[in-house]
């Protein structure tokens, strides 16, 4: 029996679609870890291409069986061949991936040095078109920060916030034409070193009086924490550019407060979020 694919018939109103696909996917896959060499986590992810104006639509399934063939192990080593399986089942010189995981480490308190799990959201966002592919490492870690105006204006104490620095860095190519590889956990440390302190997943009444104390001995406001983690990373030749963003969850506020820096400088008048090609 012959089935009419209706999606591969001729569409009429001349209207070219930037992205189709399927969101929404939970799937397990492999990430690579400093310390254990892989991490085995769930992933929700994105999967699209440009489809041209003549075409009606897409063949959503073969997004899947993409996936199924490759989830093993999705890093910056195998997404560009993901992208390229897209564009060719696909028949589209545009696809784009976009991985959201969480990825957890194991946090040692800093003076009873009690041990838990601590998790980080990261994601991996790649885009592959005419010949060219770009990818994209996403880490928004939670940090403490306290006010440096609060502490300098009042008797006794400074009021404090949990907060969020967001680094997203493109790695330069490396001498093979693969990606730099720049590890999660350094962008991790880069971001924790630039708060007032750390946020752990466990401490004791010894840790919380170092952690609190230690907070007040490091104001900053959001504007300081990105150009603190910003210093570092527009030092490392690994990284072709980066964005980052602190929030902060303000507690005496009824709203957040937040900073961010694009590197290079982008055009404020350019696409939201940069162009995607430079």
């Amino acid at each position: 029996m012959i089935l009419d694919d209706v999606q591969s018939q001729p569409d009429d109103r001349g209207v070219a679609l930037d992205q189709v696909g399927v969101r929404g996917l939970r799937y397990p896959i492999c990430v690579w870890d400093r310390e254990h060499a892989k991490q085995d986590t769930i992933a929700e992810i994105s999967m699209s291409v440009a489809l041209p104006a003549h075409v009606k639509g897409a063949h959503l399934s073969r997004f899947i069986e993409i996936l199924d063939t490759h989830a093993g192990e999705l890093t910056q080593r195998t997404i560009p061949t993901v992208l390229a399986d897209m564009q060719l089942r696909l028949n589209s010189p545009t696809a784009h991936l976009c991985v959201a995981f969480p990825y957890f480490l194991a946090r040692s308190a800093p003076v009873s040095g009690a041990t838990a799990l601590m998790d980080y959201a990261c994601a991996f966002t790649a885009t592959a078109h005419n010949g060219t592919t770009r990818f994209d490492l996403s880490v928004r870690v939670p940090v403490t920060s306290v006010c440096p105006c609060s502490k300098a204006i009042s008797d006794y104490g400074a009021h404090n916030q949990r907060g969020y620095l967001t680094l997203t860095i493109t790695p330069t190519r490396d001498g093979e034409g693969g990606f730099a590889l720049v590890w999660i956990e350094e962008l991790i440390d880069i971001a924790e070193a630039s708060a007032s302190s750390p946020v752990y997943p466990l401490l004791k009444r010894s840790d919380e009086r170092h952690v609190t104390m230690a907070g007040y001995d490091h104001p900053v406001f959001v504007e300081d924490m990105v150009r603190a983690v910003a210093t570092q990373l527009r030092n490392d030749h690994r990284i072709e550019r980066f964005t980052v963003e602190a929030i902060n969850d303000e507690s005496i506020h009824n709203h957040s407060a937040f900073a961010r820096t694009d590197w290079p400088p982008r055009n404020p008048l350019g696409p939201p979020g940069g162009a995607a090609w430079s």
